[in-house]
């Protein structure tokens, strides 16, 4: 039989456990600024990757560059475009892969990981195929998490890291943000 006092506690830790969900949680694991096109951006080629070669010897030193190269664009753009409340911890996420190469990519995978410290909470992975040069893709991930993790995040200060790495034939290419959700 449980007693009133037994029941009281139940449904304290019940309500407590919803207000640090809903808390930590108020706004999504994501805000539309979390990983902006171009964000912080990570080129990890493969480890089939050749390189880029070695230099050449030679020469007389009379000609040569000043040593500042200009950087080359992110080969893939990556962005949230709406972020929707399907509940106290989650979220349904919509966002939308650029390929800004002149050439197409193959065997393109993004799988998007939510960090709380090094604690990993959430992970997501689609397979998106061929991407031609220029062509985008947009689709959308329901995010959801536990209340353990919601106040994981409430004890963090209410950040988390987001991590999106794109796959591909080439390489991989990881977008980082870090953001207060609570």
């Amino acid at each position: 039989m449980v007693s009133a006092s037994n029941a009281a506690v139940v449904a304290v830790v019940a309500i407590t456990l919803g207000v640090v969900g809903a808390a930590a949680f108020g706004v999504g694991p994501f805000s539309a600024d979390v990983v902006p096109n171009g964000g912080t951006a990570t080129d990890s080629p493969s480890a089939d990757d050749p390189g880029t070669g070695g230099e050449s010897a030679g020469g007389d030193g009379a000609s040569g560059s000043s040593g500042t190269a200009t950087p080359e664009p992110a080969p893939f753009g990556f962005q949230i475009d709406s972020i929707e409340e399907c509940g106290t911890t989650c979220r349904d996420v919509t966002a939308t892969l650029t390929n800004q190469r002149e050439s197409p990519a193959t065997d393109v995978t993004a799988t998007t990981r939510i960090y709380v410290e090094n604690d990993q909470i959430w992970q997501g992975s689609e397979d998106i195929g061929r991407l031609d040069a220029g062509e985008s893709t947009t689709t959308t991930k329901r995010v959801e998490i536990g209340y353990f993790d919601a106040a994981k995040i409430q004890n963090n200060g209410g950040y988390v890291t987001v991590e999106t790495t794109i796959t591909t034939v080439e390489g991989s290419y990881t977008f980082s943000g870090r953001r207060q959700v609570a």
